[in-house]
């Protein structure tokens, strides 16, 4: 693997294991952080999509391949890393894995957010996606740090 081909985030959040799971395995709450209004739980095996909410976004809509769920652990779906240009049709690219991995750490939670699979993208648009996403993810740390922190 490549230093190109794999990103990872972890964060500390001040919340329960409980409270971590919940914000990142209920689709509607996660979609409230991450920025996403999604139509459907997310259930391993499934799809669920819904339309972005970052403002300039709103015309684009995120699709979600669930592939593993652990019950206050893991969470993992596959997705088209910065899909953003309407004009393209992005399913015929492969996608990477996210996955969100939770444990215990001295009174609090670790997130750790993990991206791969870029090296598999097409090489015309492989460094934007890495680039763009490896951003995006510093923003979605701080966005759910700030949300478990509220409720």
């Amino acid at each position: 693997m490549s230093d190109t081909d794999r990103i990872e985030k972890a964060v500390v959040l001040r919340a329960s294991r409980a409270r971590v799971w919940r914000a990142i395995s209920d689709a509607a709450e996660f979609g409230t952080w991450f920025g996403v209004g999604l139509e459907g739980p997310f259930v391993a095996g499934a799809t669920t999509r819904g339309r972005i909410t970052h403002l300039g976004y709103e015309h684009l809509t995120c699709e979600i391949q669930v592939a593993r769920i652990d019950a206050e652990r893991h969470l993992a779906f596959r997705w088209h890393p910065y899909a953003v240009d309407p004009a393209v049709d992005y399913s015929a690219e492969p996608t990477t894995l996210v996955e969100f991995t939770i444990d215990d750490t001295s009174g609090a939670t670790m997130l750790t957010i993990t991206e791969s699979g870029f090296d598999r993208l097409p090489p015309e648009r492989r460094d934007e996606a890495f680039r763009r996403t490896d951003g995006g993810w510093t923003i979605q740390a701080g966005n759910i740090e700030r949300h478990v922190a509220a409720s």
